[in-house]
């Protein structure tokens, strides 16, 4: 072992409190990063193993790049392709069950999400082979039957003889179970198996199908075959099924950005916790640095010294960091596993680490520790030996503080800039510069505003404050970086309130202008194409009949591609839509944008999709229907309430059926007329609407309640990620004040000496910590408020327009964090500096 690896073990383990402290930062960031990536990899697997597993095992699968339904001739075609032997057509679409009607488990969990397959009883034994265990097969001669899987039959008890209720165009239909099959369930939904003129009748889709599976000839060439299928179709197909689950994949890439941005965000407050560490060191050590330099230590050796500690507390934190994270996704899918179970029907196994996440973890946990070090090490092994054992003058450390204050301020000053150029791309590194900026400016602010504050709480600590102030002055560098450290959580809990603060006001606000009606006629789902069976015409013709209603407005969903972009289509009437609903709009004029929609191929497109696609006001769309390709020219920019995150046109509804054969209603909208009274045509409503249980009739009153509500419980989340944002911070203060206490063991030891009791000497600590934690939360919500800024601009770029909302009540959190986190820092600290033996301490070194 070599002398600078044998002296940086040796001045680690003299210092087991401060290792300890430095390396618990490290840990807590690579555990963050390495556990969290370790989640949700094994759930995403779990899901592409189930996809794999219960995928049919035709040769070839066709559908249409939209995912929609086409007509039932296009089998034809496919089974004319030279090579081809059998071909079966099946309409299957996910279907949600009102709760109240939903088979449940034996634990009395509802199972309310099911995959519909209508299928062809006659020819699907040729190609998809269906192993009956129980009963008999379909059969075309016979309506109104189904079969559903062994798995489904198992966890709620329903077999062979009993009846099974779905939601349809009609209201609902009853099925007889009439026999069980071998079948996995889909991602998040069980198997069911009707015959295919059922399911189209159910679905109002009469004569039209969504999958064609087909069996090669033996000794045909697949690939080959696979080729000519899709020339014979000429366009608007593809080879695959359909991509029912595409929406957990989406939000898991989205959850795995999210947890390494959050990682690395506490590994950087690790570093400011690390770099502040070892400035301390080197500033202790002065005189033994100078010591080794004066019995002919290089320059490097001390280089050396400083950085191989940084790099042991590296390597031993990434490695505990590294366990520390397994174990907490260990216990994370542990939770997560009964519920996967029971809702989406995944079986998740062992963590799943890829190499990539284990290098981002080695390399940002040892990475981050160095750089940390780099700066102090660099400085101590530039003083010379005599200058090293003079002790350090208050006006060199001014010349280092005016220094860094220019350069803040011209950081500042361009992150100004950034920010007034409306930018996103500058107004985001603003952001940086920013925080870079009050970094270096933060030693110059930290005497003024701790003066101030130190007077205002001289009634609660006297003259502990006072010397709390002294002790936070003489050391304004120090001071700085603690308080960094600490801003750097705050800032982001004052963002994340900007962001609630927002979100919040921002939905409130589109549901007061998207939504206009008295009442509202929900399906079980709020995202409109996720498994709801909508009602056919009629249902809408008996709500206009209802004594007291006005106008009624209906809402339609069909998917579309524009180019390789996925999007919802909703067919609205361009005439009584605007009267009982409507649409925020960013770009052109509302009511010529109506008028257009009701002549030609015209649309209006949310922000989404404007933004991702840069579509503007008068450009044309070319848009992949079941019909083909078919343009359409953009007329205006608007977002409603129910679509506001997902890439959405609006067009008519005639166009909606002549392009892409949907006729159904997913929402129904209606007014009362003047003088009503509310309370009889509400109960008029409910009586006419009793026959359709898929849906359910709100005023507008209680649905903006209810929604209202449901924002509220969705940002839990992000109260969730605040909190935990507090700990790094918590672990920064900590440090800092463990290491003051063992640097001013002498100090604190001569205060005792001359009569302060453990009482003062706790209260001298706690006053300190809660100064600090004062200059942190200056700092966090200075910053805080610009991030939380950027961070709305980000999603009104891409397209989800949201004005930003100043968060009053997230800065009164914040300071409430700050200083609980200052009080709780310093117990520890505190009862150690109170029982120090004041003879052992006059004699520390």
């Amino acid at each position: 072992m070599s002398f600078t690896v044998k002296l940086a073990l040796k001045y680690l383990i003299a210092r087991k409190a401060r290792s300890f402290l430095t390396t618990l930062a490290i840990i807590f960031g690579v555990m963050i990063i390495f556990g969290l990536n370790g989640v949700l990899p094994a759930v995403e697997q779990a899901f592409l193993q189930n996809m794999s597993a219960s995928a049919n095992q035709a040769d070839i699968t066709v559908t249409s790049e939209t995912q929609g339904a086409f007509d039932s001739s296009v089998a034809k075609k496919v089974l004319d392709v030279s090579g081809i032997a059998h071909v079966t057509s099946l309409l299957v679409r996910p279907v949600i069950v009102p709760t109240a009607q939903a088979p449940r488990t034996k634990d009395g969990q509802p199972v309310a999400s099911f995959m519909l397959n209508g299928i062809n009883p006659e020819s699907i034994t040729a190609v998809l082979p269906l192993r009956i265990t129980q009963g008999r097969p379909l059969s075309s001669s016979t309506r109104k039957c189904m079969l559903i899987s062994t798995n489904l039959s198992d966890s709620t008890g329903l077999k062979a003889g009993d009846t099974l209720t779905l939601p349809s165009g009609a209201g609902e239909t009853k099925f007889s179970i009439v026999g069980l099959v071998e079948a996995l369930p889909s991602p998040g939904a069980e198997n069911l198996y009707v015959p295919i003129k059922d399911a189209q009748a159910l679905f109002d889709q009469p004569g039209r199908i969504n999958v064609i599976e087909a069996q090669v000839n033996p000794g045909a060439d697949r690939k080959t075959v696979q080729k000519a299928v899709l020339k014979a179709l000429d366009g608007g197909y593809k080879l695959g099924g359909a991509e029912t689950g595409s929406q957990y994949l989406s939000s898991a890439n989205l959850s795995k950005t999210l947890f390494t941005m959050f990682g690395v965000l506490a590994l950087a407050m690790g570093g400011f916790i690390i770099f502040n560490t070892f400035r301390t060191i080197v500033t202790e050590r002065r005189r033994d640095i100078a010591m080794l330099r004066a019995i002919g230590a290089s320059r490097r050796t001390v280089l050396g010294l400083i950085l191989t500690e940084s790099l042991l507390q590296g390597v031993i934190g990434t490695a505990l960091g590294i366990v520390a994270g397994y174990l907490m996704c260990v216990g994370i899918l542990a939770a997560m596993r009964p519920l996967l179970e029971s809702y989406t029907h995944i079986v998740v196994g062992g963590p799943v680490f890829s190499a990539t996440t284990f290098v981002a973890a080695v390399t940002l946990g040892i990475g981050v520790t160095v750089l940390g070090g780099i700066v102090p090490a660099r400085s101590a092994s530039r003083v010379a030996p005599l200058e090293a054992l003079r002790p350090p003058t208050a006006e060199t450390e001014r010349k280092q503080i005016s220094r860094g204050v220019i350069a803040g301020i011209v950081l500042i000053g361009i992150a100004v800039v950034g920010l007034v150029s409306r930018n996103l791309g500058l107004a985001s590194l603003g952001a940086l510069l920013f925080l870079a900026g009050l970094v270096l400016v933060g030693p110059a602010l930290v005497k003024p505003i701790s003066s101030l504050f130190a007077r205002l709480f001289a009634i609660a600590f006297a003259r502990e404050g006072q010397i709390a102030e002294g002790n936070v002055a003489r050391h304004p560098k120090r001071a700085a970086i603690t308080a960094s450290a600490l801003m750097i959580g705050l800032a982001i809990i004052v963002a994340l309130a900007g962001m609630i603060a927002t979100l919040s006001a921002g939905f409130t606000t589109y549901i007061d202008k998207s939504l206009r009606s008295d009442y509202i006629l929900m399906p079980q789902a709020l995202v409109l194409g996720s498994g709801n069976v909508g009602a056919g015409p009629s249902l809408k013709k008996k709500i206009q009949s209802v004594p007291g209603i006005e106008a009624v407005t209906t809402i339609r969903v069909a998917t579309a591609k524009a180019g390789s972009a996925e999007l919802q289509v909703i067919g609205v009437d361009p005439v009584e839509y605007p009267k009982s609903s409507g649409l925020e709009f960013s770009a052109g004029d509302p009511a010529s944008a109506y008028h257009e929609l009701a002549t030609g191929r015209t649309m209006i497109a949310n922000g989404i999709f404007a933004s991702r696609k840069g579509v503007k006001v008068g450009q044309n769309v070319t848009l992949q229907t079941p019909q083909g390709p078919e343009t359409y020219k953009v007329v205006g920019i608007g977002m409603d309430y129910l679509n506001a995150k997902i890439a959405t046109g609006y067009i008519s509804q005639a166009n909606l059926k002549r392009d892409f054969n949907e006729i159904t209603d997913l929402l129904i909208m209606a007014n009362r007329k003047a003088g009503a009274n509310p309370a009889q045509v509400k109960a008029s409503l409910q009586r006419t609407v009793k026959d359709y249980p898929a849906f359910t009739l709100f005023s507008i009153k209680e649905f903006r309640a209810t929604q209202k509500r449901t924002i509220d419980g969705s940002l839990m989340s992000f109260y969730v990620l605040m909190l935990m944002f507090a700990v790094p911070s918590l672990i920064a203060l900590l440090n800092t004040l463990g290491i003051n206490v063992l640097e001013r063991t002498r100090e604190i030891g001569m205060l005792r000496a001359i009569g302060a009791t453990r009482r003062q000497v706790r209260k001298l600590v706690v006053a300190e910590s809660i100064l600090l934690s004062i200059v942190g939360i200056s700092f966090g919500i200075l910053s805080g408020l610009w991030l939380g800024y950027i961070l709305v601009s980000a999603m009104n770029v891409s397209g989800f327009q949201l004005p930003y909302f100043f968060p009053y009540a997230g800065i009164l959190l914040t300071v409430a964090v700050g200083l609980l986190i200052g009080v709780v820092a310093a117990l520890g600290p505190a009862r150690h500096a109170a029982r120090l033996n004041i003879v052992s301490a006059l004699q520390y070194e």
